[in-house]
């Protein structure tokens, strides 16, 4: 037995956790060795990771990469501070008692590596101190896309091209060529609906994809649909382009002009944030005419590029 330790009765089986670091944490990357890139942030070159010391910052239990506090237990064996509390401090290799032991070795080692970006197959060639390395996936340029569609929770993710051809394919959503929109939305019984969202339209404008959407939700007190543009991209690049929404009828029109969010905002965090044109149901009804009984609307609008 190892000195200060004792023998644990029973071992939490091993499941994938999150491990609590700075802002996050990164699956395991078995990277060989890599040339150096540009540094995102300032700080001292250090040793390039290899797959042995990449192997011994990886966690035993969860299999993520071990972040301070680093612990072992008397025989040497390391483990990250979220499975030490899955374990019932007690270690899953040789079950004694963690106690509250400090890999302070391992710690100064992860501080002299450097290490490529995780996104580096889809074409970020950065190389960042260990420590640095979370911070830029959060942001990297290079991070794939969720899937934009709201009609259902789609945990597809990919690049541009990708999810182009996953919304044409698996959600078959309406695919346009052009830059003007004019779209119609009907929907029978609208005082039954207090929530729902049209099928997503894409439009292909200026060589870029941008997703039209359409929803009712509440809105304080009373019912409300609200359109609003996505673009296909990142925020830098969606701000090159402008949009104008417009709805009518009985010789009223409500119009809305603004910048289309990139779909690293998802359709909720856009459509809660009000940015887009919001028509107020008894509104929306009046513009379709009749009795007010069936919800009848005309979208219309256009994309530019601003110069």
């Amino acid at each position: 037995m190892a000195p200060g330790g004792s023998a644990c009765k029973e071992v939490l089986e091993s499941h994938p956790t999150v491990a609590d670091y700075d802002i996050g944490t990164t699956k395991v990357e078995n990277n060989s060795t890599t040339t150096k890139g540009t540094l995102g942030f300032g700080g001292k070159h250090g040793v390039y990771s290899n797959n042995g010391v990449h192997e011994l910052l990886e966690c035993p239990v969860c299999s993520n990469l071990m972040y301070p506090p680093i612990h072992q237990c008397p025989n040497g064996h390391t483990l990250c501070m979220n499975c030490k509390i899955r374990v019932h401090n007690c270690c899953p290799t040789c079950r004694y008692d963690l106690g509250n032991i400090r890999c302070l070795a391992l710690e100064k080692v992860a501080e002299s590596l450097e290490l490529p970006c995780k996104y580096q197959d889809l074409g970020c060639h950065d190389i960042f101190p260990y420590y640095s390395k979370l911070k830029h996936e959060q942001h990297c340029q290079f991070r794939p896309y969720n899937c934009p569609y709201a009609g259902s929770e789609c945990s597809v993710t990919g690049d541009i091209p990708t999810l182009v051809a996953h919304l044409k394919d698996d959600h078959k959503v309406d695919m346009h060529d052009g830059c003007t929109l004019n779209h119609r939305y009907v929907k029978s019984n609208p005082h039954e609906v207090e929530n729902a969202t049209w099928m997503l339209t894409v439009f292909n404008c200026f060589g870029r994809q941008f997703c039209l959407h359409f929803e009712a939700f509440q809105l304080g007190m009373g019912p409300v649909y609200m359109a609003f543009l996505r673009f296909m991209g990142d925020d830098n690049e969606a701000k090159k382009f402008s949009y104008s929404l417009e709805v009518g009828g009985n010789g009223r029109k409500l119009t809305w002009q603004g910048i289309p969010r990139s779909i690293r905002d998802s359709h909720r965090k856009v459509r809660d944030s009000q940015d887009g044109l919001i028509i107020q149901r008894s509104l929306a009804l009046y513009f379709s005419g009749g009795d007010r009984q069936e919800l009848k609307l005309r979208v219309t609008g256009r994309i530019w590029k601003e110069e």
